[in-house]
């Protein structure tokens, strides 16, 4: 079993993470205007009356007046935090508003963590009764057994709206179909397989009862707590732990383990010896759960077992038993038909919507958000991936026909297929784009230089770069500079990260007489300016190493203007041969991708630049598995008004034509024209109106000034100025870029080196 990267981050980046711009990771905006005084009346008074008085009369409406059916409440008391322990519910907060995070980027639900200061179940209880009429769901999370237990029984009786706890069956959903899947592939029988349970907490009896629901007969099913086996006549058990009781002469794990078909722990580290591993049965199924380190390592198991099939926890092994695989999914498809609860039905076909998912053929658009990977059905892929973009339009799907079929829906969806699509757009395409980069450059990880070394955020990308495991970072600077840097964010002074500078005599001999055969007839220059050029500036260092072959691909900017950054990169490596240079920006918003050039190289582009820039533009969104779309940008629309400033534009587009390019473009045509599909019937003729993603502007100062507007007001997420055309492999971070900001580059870089051949005329 191939072991993974495993993140590593100190505790001042994270306390830094949660505190940069603003405190904590959520924030309320408004879905409507709220612009002018008839907005404000509108929306609250004396517009609010009307959508009041609709809702006293029939409380449903509430669900179409009110963000009720798309808002769930993620609650704690602190009690059981992650691995933690009880610590109280303040202390929680920063879980549960994590929680609320993932709830919005994996499904695109509004979620408020609501924490209660309280160890009294019947305060809990209330509480949540009297508020939860806000909400269309109630996520219960980190609360310690028995009370979730209680609190959640009594609140399924109470409320008429999901209530989920899902430490117990987020875990038994996603551990019962990587069950399903491992007993398919060892070949064996549900129904007759002996079934070890090491652990007695929610999680535990949540993942006992689900399996004994799918078939595990429960004379079949031995549990252990601290304590022991379960077992019949033992004494002090409580009311949930009589429901697991067995008749066995078993009283410890070594006992049980004999002969067993499978382990599933959810106990401690360690626990799991590799001496009981041996007891077990043929083709073992070995759960191994705890967090952070499982009960066994898969490394031991396979050390004694070459037969296994092995899950963790942990995102650096296959077979991730992972919540995050289920809870989004599993609320949005509860919410969408305004489902009363979510009841075993709904998880069952939570179940088997996520077990037939890991053994359908991986089409080509998820291997390339997976980045080029294509797993395949068996020991080491029963469990989809939490990355797999499927998940958004599969689990919700089967949740929600589970709900209707049990009578539990208050609303039917008419037409699923409709809903499959409506469910694709949920997602943030920006993620799905640098998690499939991100996971194609771990497998062929490049060397990566950083020329801003000693800047904070540079810095901050550089080790990231190297911790998640996407590549080999080289940091251009002076050691005893970022030492202290290294301090200040947390890190100690001998972080294990490469740091080069002008001082190594060898590799700057080498690049001085590399710089000068280059420069000497184009520019006049002497020996001596380029061994002060090759002293002085670390652009041209770290761009004269990616030219040597010292390093694979390189980000600099940040600290200095992006031009300054360009002319000094364009001393050292040429264009890429046939090909235009210009720079290139990945926006997204509001689930919508566009990509928007030229943003940093032409001033005024030609006809001929605008051609070719549309032509390398649609090279680059293939890369990144988007079909082409072209619109070049006017104050005007085909011609509406003619000016002496829209006859390039035009013009531009009949050089496309007479080239026979193979992807779609139109203009000249305004933004509006181009991105708002209430345009196209205007337009019939024009298969681009409403419907492009690459922006041709008429100029570099539009261009700029558009996504930076839409990234400063419209909040937008930038990728980007991506660096088109050149040689090498090489970004240019705009100033003060952030740490994610400039790591994104850095990862683009690397996929570049590892995607296009540089040598090759384009």
């Amino acid at each position: 079993m191939k072991k993974n990267k495993i993140e590593h981050y100190s505790d001042k980046e994270a306390l830094d993470f949660h505190n940069s711009k603003k405190s904590g990771k959520i924030e309320i905006i408004s879905s409507k205007p709220m612009t002018t005084k008839r907005d404000l009346a509108l929306a609250y008074s004396p517009g609010v009356a009307a959508p009041v008085k609709a809702i006293s009369k029939d409380p449903e409406l509430a669900y179409d007046y009110t963000t009720k059916g798309n808002l769930v409440a993620v609650i704690s008391n602190g009690s059981a935090i992650l691995g933690l322990g009880n610590l109280g519910a303040i202390a929680s907060k920063p879980v549960m508003e994590g929680k609320a995070v993932l709830f919005k980027r994996f499904a695109d639900i509004n979620a408020i963590d609501l924490e209660i200061d309280s160890n009294d179940t019947d305060e809990i209880i209330n509480s949540i009764k009297n508020f939860a009429g806000s909400f269309g769901g109630i996520n219960l999370e980190d609360i310690a057994a028995p009370d979730c237990f209680i609190i959640e029984k009594k609140l399924k009786k109470l409320l008429d709206i999901p209530v989920f706890h899902d430490d117990q069956h987020g875990t038994a959903i996603i551990t019962c179909a990587a069950l399903i899947n491992a007993i398919d592939i060892a070949k064996k029988d549900i129904n007759k397989i002996k079934v070890v349970v090491n652990g007695a907490g929610a999680s535990a009896m949540a993942c006992a009862n689900l399996f004994k629901k799918s078939g595990v007969l429960q004379k079949n099913l031995t549990m252990i707590d601290r304590k022991g086996v379960i077992y019949k006549g033992r004494k002090g058990l409580n009311e949930w732990k009589l429901n697991h009781a067995t008749t066995t002469k078993d009283r410890t794990l070594n006992d049980a383990i004999k002969n067993a078909d499978v382990f599933l722990g959810l106990s401690s580290a360690g626990v799991l010896k590799k001496d009981m591993i041996k007891k077990m049965a043929k083709n073992p199924i070995i759960f191994a759960c705890a967090n952070p380190d499982p009960e066994i390592t898969p490394e031991e198991v396979e050390e004694v077992r070459s037969d296994a099939i092995i899950a963790t926890g942990r995102s650096d092994y296959p077979n991730q038993v992972n919540n995050l695989i289920g809870f989004p999914y599993i609320f949005r498809g509860a919410l969408d038909v305004r489902a009363k609860t979510i009841n075993e039905e709904m998880k069952i076909a939570a179940v088997n919507a996520i077990a037939s998912l890991a053994r359908k053929r991986v089409p080509d658009e998820v291997v390339a958000a997976m980045g080029g990977e294509r797993p395949s059905y068996g020991k080491d892929y029963i469990i989809p991936s939490t990355f797999d973009p499927r998940l958004i339009s599969i689990i919700p799907i089967a949740v929600a026909k589970a709900a209707i079929k049990s009578g539990v829906a208050r609303k039917k969806i008419e037409n699923f297929e409709i809903y499959s699509e409506q469910l694709k757009q949920r997602l943030d395409p920006s993620v799905t784009i640098m998690q499939g980069i991100n996971s194609q450059i771990k497998k062929n990880q490049k060397r990566v230089v950083f020329t801003d070394g000693e800047d904070e955020n540079t810095l901050k990308a550089a080790i990231a770069f190297k911790n998640t495991g996407l590549g080999i970072p080289i940091i251009v600077a002076k050691e005893k500079v970022v030492k202290q840097r290294l301090k200040e964010i947390g890190y100690g002074e001998n972080f294990d990260i490469q740091i080069i500078n002008s001082t190594d005599k060898k590799k700057r001999e080498k690049y001085v007489n590399f710089l000068f055969k280059k420069l000497q007839r184009e520019q006049g220059l002497l020996e001596r300016d380029c061994d002060r050029m090759i002293r002085n500036d670390r652009v041209i260092w770290g761009s004269c190493m990616v030219s040597c072959g010292d390093a694979d691909a390189m980000v600099t900017g940040n600290t200095r203007r992006y031009a300054q950054s360009f002319e000094k990169i364009k001393k050292v490596i040429d264009p890429r041969s046939g090909e235009i240079m210009f720079g290139l920006n990945m926006v997204v918003n509001k689930g919508k991708t566009v990509f928007i050039g030229d943003t940093s190289v032409h001033e005024y582009p030609t006809s001929e630049q605008l051609a070719e820039i549309a032509i390398s533009s649609a090279r680059v969104a293939k890369l990144f598995g988007f079909d082409p779309k072209v619109a070049f940008l006017s104050h005007s629309t085909f011609g509406q008004p003619i000016t002496n400033r829209t006859k390039h534009i035009r013009d531009a587009v009949e050089i496309l034509k007479n080239k026979k390019v193979d992807f779609k473009f139109d203009g000249d045509m305004q933004p509006d024209v181009a991105l708002n599909e209430e345009y196209a019937e205007l337009y019939p003729f024009s298969e681009i109106v409403g419907n492009a993603n690459i922006l041709i502007m008429p100029g570099q100062h539009s261009a700029t000034i558009s996504y930076k507007i839409m990234k400063t007001l419209g909040d937008a997420k930038v990728i980007g100025p991506l660096l088109i055309g050149l040689g090498q492999p090489i970004e240019i971070a705009p100033l003060r870029s952030s740490t994610s900001d400039i790591l994104n580059l850095a990862s683009v870089a690397a996929y570049s080196a590892g995607v296009i051949n540089y040598n090759k005329p384009n």
